[in-house]
Formats: structure tokens, C-alpha cells, sequence
């Protein structure tokens, strides 16, 4: 598989040469991606944020923000949500996506992210998915 991964690149990366044609990059400086981007790429696939839906590998996140943790119907958690107690809010989440556990040890998440306004951006979207 490897050598056919490397043949479609230098293929690809010829191509520009042969036609004449640059190939440009894309600008790094161009505008970050928004929260609903963010979560679909970062967190879709294991969350939903359709109401009534039915969880995935995570519960369902409409409504999150607000809800107490360890607490959608229909989702069976892990232990450690059984003794949490507290709602979820901004500061909350954005503890638990910097680390779940150790927010919650033997949480079963995954996902971690270090950058702080990444975390931000997601949440200010779940934030409007009531």
C-alpha cells in the first residue's frame, strides 16, 4: 500500500510541472474553521447533537450545556460519571476536553485537546445546540 501512496504522490505532485501550472498551498493564515466544523471533524463521529437521536460511541450532545453530568436517558456512562455531581457548563467542558480523565478517572473518552481556543470554539457552539 505504501508504494502506491508514494506513486500517487509523486504522480500528483508531477502533474503541475507537466501542465505548466504552480501548485499553491493553502494560506495558513486563512480563517480558522468554526465550531460546528470543529465538532463534526473533532467529535462527530462518536457524538450526535440531534435531538431525539440515538447516542453513538458518546451520548448525545443537544442540550449538553445545562444538563447534569452522567445524566442523558438511554446512555450507559462509565463508572466514574455515577458520583459526578455537577452540570455541565463552559469551565466544565472545557476542563473535560482538555483532559477527561483526569477530570473523570476510567472515563472512556479518547479525544483530549491541548489548544485552549479550539476547546473554546467547540463550546461556544455546543453552547447554542439546545
Amino acid at each position: 500500500m505504501r508504494s502506491v501512496v508514494v506513486l500517487l504522490v509523486l504522480g500528483l505532485a508531477a502533474l503541475p510541472a507537466a501542465a505548466g501550472a504552480q501548485m499553491t498551498l493553502p494560506d495558513d493564515t486563512s480563517t480558522p474553521p468554526d465550531g460546528a466544523t470543529l465538532f463534526l471533524n473533532q467529535c462527530g463521529t462518536c457524538h450526535t447533537v440531534e435531538h431525539g437521536a440515538a447516542p453513538r460511541q458518546g451520548p448525545n450532545l443537544a442540550g449538553v450545556v445545562g444538563r447534569k453530568a452522567g445524566s442523558l436517558p438511554g446512555f450507559t456512562y462509565s463508572d466514574g460519571f455515577a458520583k459526578a455531581d455537577w452540570t455541565w457548563d463552559a469551565a466544565q467542558l472545557d476542563r473535560w476536553l482538555a483532559d477527561p480523565q483526569a477530570m473523570i478517572p476510567g472515563a472512556v473518552m479518547l479525544y483530549r485537546q491541548s489548544d485552549k481556543s479550539t476547546r473554546g470554539t467547540i463550546i461556544g457552539w455546543l453552547k447554542d445546540q439546545h
